[in-house]
This record gives structure tokens, C-alpha cells and sequence, in this order.
């Protein structure tokens, strides 16, 4: 089933860079899932430094992503991604619910170590942990999470990935160790599709994004 319409969808604009598409993970997330469904949209992009009143009373808490759905603003990437699977079920993009957890932690555990000021704190070793767990999952399961075919749990981890490569290589001068082959093969699979290519925020962009956080 394909719709007519293009789907609008609120994303945030670059720092810096108001007319350029921004840092966010959780908005690309939602974008990959358009793309790899062949759903048209417009992209909106918010400027996170001066939010625009019309946004802001759609959005009282100013956070993004936002798609609208029948006249109605969704927000939640958890949400959005789940009401598109549900009202455009081809191609399938659902996720084994035994899968549903895989890489799941990596994120929180990205941030934590990116912010870590004190290097004996365990959160390097926590990521690697998750890490390892993920590289463990693909080599029994891979190329992606559920097999030969791209899911949901993929299109959610992709710009997180992107996110900890670029952020901990700038930051920290942190690379994923070279002995995580799978992981490192699944990050070269996701970044080469073209959904992933059309979607990416530039690296410029997830630094600039990441800087006052690492900063505060």
C-alpha cells in the first residue's frame, strides 16, 4: 500500500546549519524506516536554537521526531516507526521478538562513556561488553540482526553506530577494536545502503551536536 501524499515528518535542522539535516539519531531512525519503504516525505527542519512557535505548539516539549498522521502529530520514534509498519506492512521491517533486545544497551552505553571524565569508572569496559555481546549475536545470526534481511533493531542501531564512531573517534580517539570483525562488517553494511546514505548526518554535525554535552 502506498500513500499518495507525502508524510510530513518534523527532524532536527543541523547546529549551526539551519537548513541542513541535523544530528539526530532517533530522527534518522525514522527516516531510514521511510526510505526503506519507499514512502515519500517532506522533511521539516527545525533549528533547535531558535524553535518556531508553530512548532512549539505542536510540540510543547520542543522534542522531535514528529510525523503526522491523519491530521494528528506523533511523536516517539518508538511510536512513529511502529505506526508505519502497522499502516504500510510492505516491505516488512518487523523484528523477531526474540531479537527485540539485541544491541539494545549500546546507546546508553556510548553516552556514558563519551561524558566519563574518569577513565576507571567502567564504562569503557561496560560498551566493550556490549560490543562484544553484539558481535557475539552476529556471527551466529548476522549479516543483520534477524539474518540475511534489514528490521526494525537495525534501522534503530545504524545512527546510533554512526553516532559512537564519529562522537568517541573525535572525542576520545576511541575506535571499535579491530577483533569485533562482525560488528565492524555490520557497521560497513548499514553506512553502504542508501537509505543510510540519504539519511546520515555529516560528521561536522554529530560532533557539533555532542560537543556541550561532552563539554558540560
Amino acid at each position: 500500500m502506498a500513500t499518495a501524499e507525502p508524510l510530513e515528518i518534523c527532524v532536527k535542522a543541523a547546529v549551526g546549519a539551519p537548513d541542513v539535516l541535523g544530528d539526530c539519531p532517533f530522527c534518522q531512525r525514522v527516516l531510514l524506516t521511510l526510505e526503506e519503504k519507499h514512502l515519500p516525505y517532506n522533511a521539516i527542519l527545525i533549528n533547535f536554537s531558535d524553535k518556531p512557535q508553530w512548532f512549539l505548539e505542536i510540540s510543547p516539549e520542543g522534542k522531535v521526531p514528529l510525523l503526522k498522521f491523519d491530521d494528528k502529530w506523533v511523536p516517539d520514534s518508538d511510536v512513529i516507526t511502529q505506526i508505519i509498519e502497522e499502516k504500510y506492512p510492505d516491505p516488512s521491517l518487523v523484528t523477531p521478538p526474540e531479537f527485540a533486545s539485541v544491541g539494545l544497551k549500546i546507546f546508553f552505553s556510548f553516552v556514558k562513556f563519551l561524558k566519563s571524565k574518569d577513565p576507571n569508572d567502567g564504562s569503557e569496559q561496560a560498551l566493550l561488553d556490549e560490543l562484544h555481546a553484539l558481535d557475539e549475536h552476529l556471527k551466529g545470526h548476522g549479516p543483520y540482526i534477524s539474518g540475511e534481511n534489514i528490521c526494525a533493531a537495525d534501522l534503530s542501531l545504524a545512527p546510533k553506530l554512526h553516532h559512537l564512531k564519529v562522537a568517541l573517534g573525535h572525542f576520545k580517539s576511541w575506535t571499535i577494536p579491530e577483533n569485533l570483525t562482525y560488528v565492524h562488517n555490520y557497521i560497513k553494511l548499514l553506512f553502504s545502503r542508501e537509505s543510510f546514505k540519504k539519511t546520515e548526518a555529516a560528521e561536522q554535525y554529530v560532533i557539533a551536536g555532542w560537543a556541550p554535552k561532552v563539554n558540560a
